[in-house]
């Protein structure tokens, strides 16, 4: 008794964190108001509670997506009679770049008897958290705030008028931080639906309009647990479409594919790099590779067969083709994914095919990854 209300203790505290390093993440992603200074590392003093405040307007959004996305895990868990343990949800320092959290988990706390049961609890999730986005997204969108709105972020834009675009995003300036988030289908889908298209922000300053970029991060980590691969989500949802073995297939086919996209391009392995800079790199991002691949579960010679082929494939097409990149970004989540997570998803006692009304879900769980997906979802310069 006493480790279970120590447990759900450390869970509030974590929730309690995680709100507060989300909502300064807001205050500075949305409104500019920086809590520690970049140098001396300190607390910027011109941070105020109302400037705090301010950021819930991007932390309270996307915590509620989350939350109601791990909620749909364990409300599936528990009318299944499956052990869950309440999220955890993960808070992150206030930083350069950082959203303030990465995310939340549950913990299953007993086997998931059979192919069904599973598939419920992975899918249920992402539709649930899913659903919220879309609300989050139609009021972000339909509540736009005129265009002059991004002058009292960036006060500096407003001697080049509504056409700043043209003048601020230079490619070689280097001292300042040009951040572009990409489009995926259901963004564009909402501009054209529920926006008044002169109020819609350049996707170079979405992330300060907060609704927007809680919605846009939903979509992303949505689109990632969705992805068919291993036991994220979207790896429960195609074990109850294919069983164990198929599904090891498809999924490392799926994860191979993403490695070698997320490679094309990559700068410091390219052509234009001198040779004393290729003859580190290059070996470094082979053992980088071989790491990722370990995830498939290959003899060693195999894992580096495998290694040597999406380097030798990756290297044909950035030679052939210099201009075509890759989104590097997907690199670590691979890592992490091949490394930690591992691709195959594990057996459950009972494989039975899935119903008609679970096949229909399935159906839409695919839909609304490919709604959802962007391929370069953050970009820097």
């Amino acid at each position: 008794m006493r480790s279970e209300q120590k447990r759900i203790l450390t869970q509030v505290l974590l929730f309690i964190a995680t709100l507060f390093t989300t909502t300064l993440a807001g205050a500075e992603w949305c409104h500019g108001k920086v809590f520690i200074s970049l140098f001396p590392f300190l607390y910027n003093p011109d941070f105020t509670f109302n400037d705090f405040l301010l950021g819930m307007q991007f932390s309270v959004p996307f915590l509620l997506i989350l939350t109601v996305h791990e909620f749909g895990h364990y409300f599936t868990a528990m009318y299944h009679k499956v052990k869950a343990s309440l999220p955890y949800y993960i808070p992150v320092p206030p930083m350069l770049l950082s959203i303030g959290t990465m995310g939340a988990v549950i913990r299953l706390r007993s086997k998931v008897p059979s192919t069904r049961k599973n598939f419920d609890i992975g899918i249920a999730g992402p539709l649930a958290g899913f659903i919220i986005a879309l609300g989050v997204l139609y009021y972000g969108f339909s509540t736009l705030p005129p265009a002059e709105h991004i002058f009292t972020i960036h006060p500096e834009y407003k001697q080049y008028g509504l056409n700043y675009a043209d003048h601020v995003y230079n490619p070689n300036d280097t001292t300042i931080i040009n951040i572009t988030l990409g489009k995926s289908l259901l963004l564009m889908a909402f501009e054209h639906v529920a926006a008044d298209p002169a109020r819609v922000p350049n996707m170079h300053e979405m992330m300060h309009y907060p609704f927007l970029f809680a919605g846009f991060l939903a979509l992303v980590f949505t689109s990632l647990n969705l992805l068919p691969i291993g036991q994220l989500d979207g790896g429960h949802v195609l074990y109850g479409f294919l069983g164990y073995k198929r599904h090891k297939i498809v999924a490392s086919v799926f994860f191979v594919a993403l490695i070698f996209y997320a490679g094309l391009g990559l700068e410091w392995i390219s052509l234009r790099q001198p040779a004393d800079v290729l003859m580190i790199s290059i070996p470094l991002y082979g053992l980088f590779l071989y790491a990722c691949f370990t995830g498939l579960g290959l003899s060693q010679r195999d894992t580096i067969m495998y290694a040597l082929a999406v380097f030798a494939g990756q290297y044909l097409i950035m030679f052939l083709f210099p201009t075509v990149n890759g989104y590097s970004g997907w690199l670590l989540f691979g890592f992490v994914i091949g490394r930690f997570v591992g691709i195959a998803h594990p057996p459950t006692e009972i494989e039975e095919p899935l119903d008609l009304k679970r096949q229909i879900l399935g159906w839409i769980a695919l839909v609304i990854l490919v709604v959802s997906f962007t391929p370069q979802p953050v970009n820097f310069p």
